[in-house]
């Protein structure tokens, strides 16, 4: 709880008050006796001036007595009736209420005197046998003036009394009420100097502090009273609050130093990632590269390295390091072991032709546990990596390596393709066109030996027709094998190279060829494809070529349950025969080699209505990501 002090506003205010509630009080307390005291004054004036008077009736009873000539017996009467009432008006109540008993009072030893007078002296002149035996008036005419200037003098110091009373009472009054207005004034300045200057100081700093100035500090603070106290307590929470402010905008800078990082990293991955998957990786591509690493990580030059096969030497991919003196400080000598050693992030010293230190972190490039080089990048000179760009350095060589492995497998894979593509070539060419020319150079030597022979027109004759019909049958298997060769499919996808495949064959022989292509959401890879167009396009040449079919239709379906793709090709022809494969083997090869190629199942047969069926049942191989969606659907 508050306690007060010597110096507490609220006690001086309550010692200011009490003052000026004294100096009224006492001014009403002294108004009140000295009402009291002055009351019977005027009646102890009055009663002292009727003593005067009395005397001078005395007096003038015995002169007018004396003058008449009465008798001297009445006028004895009447004077002594006179000198009675003077005594009751001398110790009236009246007059000896107002006397003080201190003997020593001027007051009261002037009426002592008169008393005194009175009776040893005045009135002795008044008995009966002093007036009858002397002369009676004599005397008492004689002492009356004296005596009556006493009475005057005691009526005169009444008259003092009550107005040095009076006197008194305003003397307090005025004293009380100067008083009062010093006391007022004192208070006033009091308030003003040590209330409200100190209060408006207090609300100056309260607005700085609202405007965010906590560096603003009140002078008020020496007094050792509750505003002084306030304001040491206004001092204490503004430093405390600059402190916190201090505190809170340096966390402010370090967040948002972290999050200028965080986007310099995130647009470096972003750049990186968007560089190397959608374009064709080049030098020019790991240059921009590596100038984006130095930019958005405010780090040297940078070096990307390969590991060369099987030779332990690495050859550079690309670099932005040019020394001064044209030499690579960093691979002179080379020492590829010292960058792709530790197989992870480290630095490495390097010694400048100058003398000068030359400091360099070495991150691999790898992906799925095979490293495929190294990313150097220099350390600028009074500078130290963070922790936030050795992962983002990390991070940018793991995408180079994503990228690399995937340039590598998508060139293996193109260089197994173009491989089938040429055994497949090499099959057909093979089936079709090899056995036709063996067949044409067989005719050409039967030819050469019927020549020969004396009836050499008759025998040869047959032959040439043979070896017209053979070089026929090879100039269409050539046209067949350049359609098929120059497949491809477009933008539009399976679905329009299917519709194109077919109306192309019911053009081109005049058949009836439906389509019914229920693949759906079936996904397919392009090699997939291709092997189904081929399939498709060779049963479709047979129906024309040996099937003599009005009508032949395509009929694809995919099975949800199972995964697998249905695909049957029916014609209403004369239907195979047991020789077709004989004749014509190279086709039927050609689809089981597809068939296979799908990992799948092909059959021609002979339907029991007429015709013939091409029936290929095989399961896609799906991307991964569209196993794991179905997988989740399950």
């Amino acid at each position: 709880m508050y306690q007060l002090t010597k110096k507490s506003l609220l006690l001086r205010m309550g010692i200011a008050m009490a003052t000026i509630t004294g100096f009224a009080f006492i001014s009403m307390v002294s108004s009140v006796i000295i009402a009291e005291l002055t009351q019977g004054v005027a009646s102890a004036i009055n009663q002292a001036g009727t003593l005067r008077m009395q005397s001078y009736r005395i007096a003038n009873a015995l002169a007018q007595e004396k003058g008449m000539g009465r008798n001297p017996a009445v006028s004895i009467d009447a004077t002594d009736r006179l000198a009675d009432e003077f005594e009751a008006r001398l110790v009236d109540a009246r007059l000896v209420s107002v006397l003080s008993n201190n003997p020593k009072n001027k007051l009261n030893a002037t009426y002592q005197y008169i008393a005194q007078q009175w009776h040893e002296k005045i009135k002795p002149l008044l008995l009966k046998e002093d007036l009858v035996n002397s002369q009676w008036h004599t005397g008492y005419l004689a002492n009356v003036d004296l005596f009556v200037a006493d009475i005057d003098r005691l009526v005169k110091l009444l008259e003092e009394n009550a107005e040095s009373k009076i006197r008194l009472l305003r003397l307090i009054q005025i004293s009380s009420l100067f008083l009062t207005l010093i006391v007022v004034f004192i208070t006033m300045y009091m308030m003003n100097n040590q209330v409200l200057v100190p209060l408006h100081d207090l609300l100056r700093c309260a607005r700085a502090a609202r405007r965010g100035d906590f560096s603003i500090r009140t002078r008020y603070t020496k007094n050792n009273d509750e505003l002084s106290q306030l304001g040491s307590a206004f001092n204490v929470m503004a430093e405390d609050l600059s402190k916190k402010y201090t505190f809170l905008e340096k966390r402010v800078r370090a967040k948002t130093s972290d999050l200028e990082r965080s986007n310099r990293s995130l647009e470096l991955l972003y750049n990186t990632t968007n560089r190397l998957h959608t374009a064709t990786t080049s030098n020019t591509v790991y240059m921009e590269l590596l100038r984006d690493v130095e930019k958005l990580l405010e780090v040297g030059a940078g070096t990307i390295c390969l590991a060369a096969d099987g030779n332990g030497r690495a050859f550079k991919l690309a670099t932005t390091r040019q020394s001064a003196s044209g030499e690579q400080d960093i691979c002179s000598p080379p020492d590829c072991a010292a960058c792709f050693s530790k197989h992870s992030t480290h630095t490495m010293k390097f010694q400048r032709k100058d003398s000068t230190p030359l400091r360099v972190v070495s991150t691999p490039i790898r992906d799925q546990n095979q490293q495929y080089g190294v990313l150097l990048t220099e350390i600028p000179s009074n500078q130290e990596f963070e922790e936030w760009q050795i992962r983002s350095l990390e991070a940018v060589a793991h995408h180079i390596g994503i990228a690399i492995n995937i340039t590598r497998r998508a060139t293996e894979s193109r260089r197994l393709a173009l491989l089938e593509e040429r055994g497949v070539i090499a099959r057909e060419l093979h089936d079709s066109l090899a056995q036709s020319l063996s067949y044409l150079k067989i005719q050409v030597a039967r030819l050469n030996a019927a020549l020969s022979r004396p009836d050499s027109e008759q025998t040869a004759r047959p032959i040439i027709n043979e070896l017209r019909d053979g070089i026929s049958r090879a100039y269409r298997q050539l046209r067949e094998l350049l359609t098929t060769f120059r497949l491809k499919i477009d933008g539009p996808g399976l679905n329009s190279a299917l519709e194109e495949t077919v109306e192309e064959f019911r053009s081109r022989s005049g058949i009836a060829i439906t389509l019914d292509n229920q693949l759906g959401g079936c996904q397919l890879n392009a090699n997939e494809e291709i092997h189904i167009l081929h399939i498709i396009r060779e049963a479709l040449a047979n129906v024309t070529r040996h099937s003599r079919a009005e009508h032949a239709g395509v009929n694809i379906q995919y099975d949800n349950d199972t995964g697998q793709v249905t695909i049957r090709i029916d014609d209403n022809g004369v239907g195979i025969n047991e020789g077709a494969e004989r004749l014509d083997h190279y086709g039927l090869a050609i689809m089981n080699e597809r068939a296979a190629g799908l990992e799948g199942s092909i059959q021609v047969s002979r339907l029991p209505e007429g015709g013939t069926r091409v029936h290929l049942v095989f399961t896609p191989h799906h991307p991964h990501y569209l196993k794991d969606a179905a997988q989740k659907r399950a």
